[in-house]
């Protein structure tokens, strides 16, 4: 015989039915109920374990959650980035990625994740313009006649450049094929070039570290000659652009920006960006920022990803031109 309900046990049996289909979308809305986790693929102290620092204390003040920031650096970020790609697209491990995201699709063989696919961006948080510094021995002052005098001397300028590959080194052979100019990089681990400019060893660098260029800038030790951006920097607004004084449609950023890995529900993903966005564009957050020279984004997820997808295209064609070797 079928089986018979009476009328308040159907109902029960229907409530019942309805409470486990909603539970996802309940768990969703209840996000977060236990500690996030923010993976810097860097040493702490750059831009990207910045803004996750900042963000993450934000986070956590807001949702009653800590919001933990780990730093797994090694391997030009790929260690830590394969880390984030790996975990579980819970909403509790997240990435905050730097430049370098974009750019190791060109200058490795082969990476163990797919930047683009196995990712979901979530908000482009900062970016850091870069900054041209020479030796003040150097007779160039300006963009235009740092440009005329390594035509004058092909090969012949040096620069210093965070390694091999990398944001600062790509960034002056962008330079250098925008002005059909030679020079010659010398590779540092770091900031460590900073040394053989002071003492007049090498003739030039690029970096986005203003609390290592600065105080030299201001003790006459070392002289800007632009900025990598495309708008003037707040804190130096006498220091023009390098698009402004010699070579017209050139750029070049440091960035960071909040990713999660792929399969991440899309409510927990738009969740993440307005709270971050939020905080982002807090006034005091903007200014916070901007004394060492970031500059607030806090985009959409499709603007972020088809930003993503721009800076990749344009360091391939970056790297390819420059005839650099993928590692």
């Amino acid at each position: 015989m079928p089986t018979c309900f009476s009328r308040p046990t159907l109902a029960a049996v229907v409530l019942t039915a309805h409470s486990v289909l909603s539970l996802p979308a309940a768990a969703q809305d209840a996000y977060p109920t236990r500690p996030i986790r923010i993976i810097v693929p860097t040493t702490p102290g750059g831009g990207s374990d910045i803004s996750a620092r900042l963000l993450a204390q934000d986070l956590g003040k807001r949702w009653g959650q800590s919001a933990v920031v780990e730093n797994r650096a090694g391997a030009g970020t790929i260690v830590g980035t394969d880390l984030a790609a790996k975990a579980q697209p819970d909403g509790y491990t997240l990435l905050m990625a730097p430049g370098a995201f974009a750019t190791n699709p060109s200058t490795y063989k082969k990476l163990p994740f797919d930047t683009v696919r196995d990712f979901v961006p979530i908000t482009h948080t900062v970016s850091m313009p870069q900054l041209l510094a020479v030796h003040p021995s150097m007779p160039a002052k300006t963009v235009k006649a740092f440009i005329a005098l390594a035509k004058s001397r092909p090969g012949h300028i040096q620069y210093a450049a965070a390694g091999h590959g990398t944001m600062p080194h790509l960034t002056m052979e962008l330079f250098a094929n925008m002005a059909q100019i030679r020079m010659t990089n010398v590779p540092y681990k770091g900031n460590s070039g900073i040394v053989d400019l002071l003492g007049g060893r090498i003739d030039a660098t690029v970096s986005s570290s203003l609390s290592v260029i600065l105080p030299h800038v201001r003790s006459g030790r070392l002289h800007v000659l632009g900025v990598s951006a495309a708008t003037r920097m707040q804190v130096l607004s006498d220091v023009p652009t390098i698009a402004e004084s010699g070579l017209p449609g050139y750029e070049a950023l440091q960035w960071a920006g909040l990713l999660a890995p792929a399969g991440t529900p899309r409510d927990i993903v738009l969740k993440l960006h307005k709270e971050s966005v939020s905080y982002l564009r807090k006034p005091e957050t903007v200014e916070f920022l901007a004394r060492d020279g970031n500059i607030v984004i806090g985009n959409s997820p499709e603007e972020f990803g088809d930003f993503i997808k721009a800076e990749i295209a344009k360091w391939a064609r970056v790297v390819k031109a420059a005839g650099i070797q993928p590692e």
